[in-house]
């Protein structure tokens, strides 16, 4: 919330709302004739295929790997995922998780599960448990850490690749009511205690189904769970028999482990446009060209899109400048082509895909659609933060 923020209302008007509504679905339009086009960030070369035996092998999708990069756009990746059938083997039964820990380890224990329960699936009871039985299934699983803050937290002590995007992503920051942590701590207390959640069974991964990482397709898809896919490890890696690992509690403090996420998160800000010039997020066509290994694509004369075509997210920060916003846009889309610059002024809001949600859409301060065949400069303003801008338009309340 801006409680700083003046209190003047953006316009209401049912023409600007339209107007503002087609521009904010036009990017799916356009990507989708352009096709092929994914968030930036290429993606890490293919792992070794996994063994059957000895040392653990170089496994797709390891502690090393975030666990929710994306290389498509959120409708193409719904379309791929609905494609992948289910594999035979199913998710196979899980075994009751056998706490060994003393009492304060019971409760930090706990208090992760019951975290990751609710940043990762909300509040329904099916989705949190599916959750929780990954992080178990995790704990067992000699690729990773061994206990379940541990497992909760690996990767966030670095910049990037944390295994659950929560802890790296500003979620951290979120507040729970009392009641949802009561509910969560109890789902967590009974797996805990050996209950299990046979839908996923020996599930030890899973994404939501408007993404589509890199290791989506090195997995066996073996259960969807409300918005998500589980997976198993193909071969003895994803069996029962690799979750060999015996809990023996030593949980660390989950307290220590937030302040060194959220410590490493300050340490990497995301950068802000007018500051850097730069976009946190770019769904360009180059980028998938880069995943691939291949030279991204020359500009050319005949009307193809330039460097800068593209959807870029970017950071704003109350004191910008509007005008100053708009050149530093206008930079980003050097180039022609379709190109859309949309930004939030808290970085835990900035989308990582495309189409946008209703709160991505509410929480929206800046938006740059640059001139081209299809018409003139869009500029809008979220008039509350950027009190009447001098340049462009407020943009509408969404209903």
């Amino acid at each position: 919330m801006d409680s700083a923020a003046p209190s003047a209302e953006p316009p209401r008007d049912s023409a600007a709302l339209a107007a503002f509504a087609a521009l904010v679905l036009l990017p799916l339009v356009l990507l989708a004739v352009v096709g092929g086009w994914s968030a930036s960030g290429v993606a890490p070369a293919a792992p070794a295929p996994a063994a059957a035996d000895g040392p653990l092998p170089d496994l797709p999708a390891s502690p090393e790997d975030t666990v929710v990069g994306t290389e498509l756009a959120a409708g193409d990746a719904q379309a791929r995922n609905a494609a992948v059938a289910f594999a035979a083997i199913g998710p196979g039964a899980p075994l009751p998780f056998g706490f060994a820990g003393n009492a304060a380890d019971r409760l930090r224990a706990r208090d992760c599960l019951a975290l990751a329960g609710m940043a990762e699936a909300g509040g329904a009871d099916g989705d949190q448990r599916a959750v929780m039985q990954v992080i178990l299934n995790r704990v067992r699983h000699p690729a990773f850490a061994g206990t379940v803050c541990g497992v909760v937290f690996e990767g966030s002590q670095r910049p990037t690749g944390c295994q659950f995007s929560f802890t790296c992503d500003g979620s951290l920051a979120r507040r729970y009511s009392d009641a949802a942590w009561s509910e969560a701590r109890a789902r967590a207390e009974d797996m805990l205690g050996g209950a299990t959640h046979d839908p996923v069974g020996n599930a030890t991964h899973f994404h939501a189904d408007y993404v589509y990482p890199w290791w989506s397709d090195r997995l066996d898809k073996v259960a969807k769970v409300g918005p998500h896919i589980f997976f198993r490890w193909r071969g003895f890696w994803g069996s029962r028999q690799a979750l060999s690992a015996r809990y023996a509690g030593g949980e660390p403090d989950p307290l220590r482990l937030r302040d060194t996420a959220l410590a490493t998160a300050a340490a990497n800000p995301l950068p802000g446009l007018l500051g850097s010039g730069e976009a946190v997020r770019s769904i360009t066509r180059d980028s998938v060209a880069r995943a691939a290994g291949e030279p991204p694509r020359a500009a050319a004369s005949s009307g193809q899109p330039g460097p800068g075509a593209g959807v870029h997210f970017v950071l704003v920060s109350p004191g910008d400048s509007p005008a100053a916003l708009v050149e530093r846009a206008r930079s980003l889309c050097a180039g022609g082509g379709y190109c859309r610059v949309q930004g939030w002024s808290d970085p835990a809001q900035v989308p990582a895909s495309l189409p946008l949600s209703d709160a991505a859409r509410r929480s929206l301060r800046f938006s740059f659609a640059a001139a081209n065949a299809n018409g003139g400069e869009a500029i809008f303003f979220d008039c509350r933060l950027f009190s009447a801008p001098d340049i462009g338009t407020c943009l509408p309340a969404i209903p």
